[in-house]
């Protein structure tokens, strides 16, 4: 059974908040409209376009989703 992204997300989150991931994950964790159940590129992706402004830049995004699909296979 796959994970979700954000459980992924989850265990990238450090309590160090020392890089762009770890603090992307923390804002993540503490969102309640972030989509927890979803593994939808499109959808996580959308959300995080339109109704966050805790991402800075999307690249974070795209190379903790790369990491998340090689984790996941």
């Amino acid at each position: 059974m796959r994970r979700s992204f954000y459980h992924y997300l989850m265990a990238v989150k450090g309590p160090s908040h020392t890089d762009e991931e770890q603090i992307f994950a923390t804002h993540a964790s503490h969102d309640i409209q972030f989509p927890k159940h979803s593994e939808d590129y499109h959808e996580i992706s959308s959300y995080l376009e339109m109704e966050t402004d805790y991402l800075p830049s999307m690249d974070i995004f795209d190379r903790i989703w790369d990491k998340y699909l090689e984790n996941n296979r």
